[in-house]
């Protein structure tokens, strides 16, 4: 290996930060001879905080100006939550690799330290998910679902202020800035299925950066791999977005994987979910097989109207 310094692009936020030292760490531990350096980079999202995901469009909207700097070779690879990285990546990009999956499940955080089932019409659920919105309704249609942007720390600040009485975010975000005390309770998949992988940190590099693709492949974790690029090709084949209600959920035993689908309309009324069970091996072939049944037996319409919005 000739090359001996490298240079990571990332989001500036707590939880960005702690991913790229996440791959930072993980790259110095296996090759101790390069020098491993993190450039924060803002993205569209990050500037944008007074209005709504889902009146944005996002396409790109936390990855794009990371991924100019990369294809101008101002970094040597890009770190991100690998479910904000579209399904189809700029040309010349590709995901090099991924670390170990965290925590899969979303949270509730509550003002009170209520569970779900104790929440009633009075009280405002705040999220900025789509995803998670129809799954709630769908849950309990007399919910009051709120709009809420910031990273953590500006949402738990603003439902300690009285925006709302409770938060339901990603798991693995509170527990790797070490919130864990403030989850109230983790959601079970059977009530809110998780974004497409959802835990996972993502490596996109340069496709024909052969030195980087050997750095990244020894950090990288196979079955992390394997289990997100079967979600990720469901939400290619239904042509979801992050603000589109869709979701997927991989539970990996041993060799086999359970793979779950879903698509719910935004008032949480219609939701179409399947599950099927497949090998390792067989489990992009069968998300995509899984998605195509999701969109015949009503997914289609779902997303078409709500495309026509």
């Amino acid at each position: 290996m000739s090359k001996k310094n490298i240079k990571i692009g990332t989001r500036g936020s707590k939880l960005a930060l702690w991913q790229a030292e996440q791959v930072q760490a993980a790259i110095s531990g296996a090759f101790p001879h390069l020098t491993v350096e993190i450039e924060i980079i803002k993205t569209k999202g990050d500037i944008i905080l007074d209005v709504a995901l889902s009146k944005i469009g996002d396409k790109g909207l936390f990855t794009k100006e990371i991924e100019t700097a990369l294809i101008n070779g101002e970094i040597d690879l890009a770190v991100h939550s690998l479910k904000d990285l579209p399904t189809e990546l700029p040309e010349g990009l590709i995901i090099g690799g991924m670390l170990p999956r965290g925590e899969v499940r979303d949270v509730l955080i509550s003002k009170d330290g209520r569970k779900l089932t104790e929440m009633t019409e009075n009280d405002r659920i705040a999220t900025s998910s789509l995803r998670r919105k129809a799954q709630l309704l769908h849950f309990n249609p007399n919910l009051t679902i709120v709009d809420i942007r910031g990273n953590v720390d500006t949402r738990i600040q603003k439902m300690k202020d009285g925006h709302c009485d409770a938060l339901v975010m990603a798991g693995a975000g509170i527990i790797r800035l070490g919130y864990e005390k403030l989850i109230t309770e983790f959601l079970d998949p059977t009530v809110i299925l998780p974004a497409v992988s959802q835990g996972a940190v993502a490596i996109e590099i340069r496709e024909d950066d052969e030195f980087i693709q050997r750095v990244v492949d020894a950090v990288s974790d196979e079955l992390t791999w394997q289990t997100t690029m079967a979600e990720r090709w469901l939400l290619r084949t239904l042509e979801g977005g992050c603000q589109v209600p869709v979701a997927c959920y991989s539970e990996p035993h041993g060799s086999q994987l359970k793979l779950t689908g879903l698509v719910a309309g935004l008032d949480g009324k219609t939701v179409i979910r399947k599950t099927v069970d497949c090998s390792l091996d067989e489990a992009s072939e069968k998300a995509i097989e899984l998605a195509q049944a999701i969109l015949d037996e009503g997914g289609r319409e779902i997303l078409d109207s709500i495309r026509t919005v």
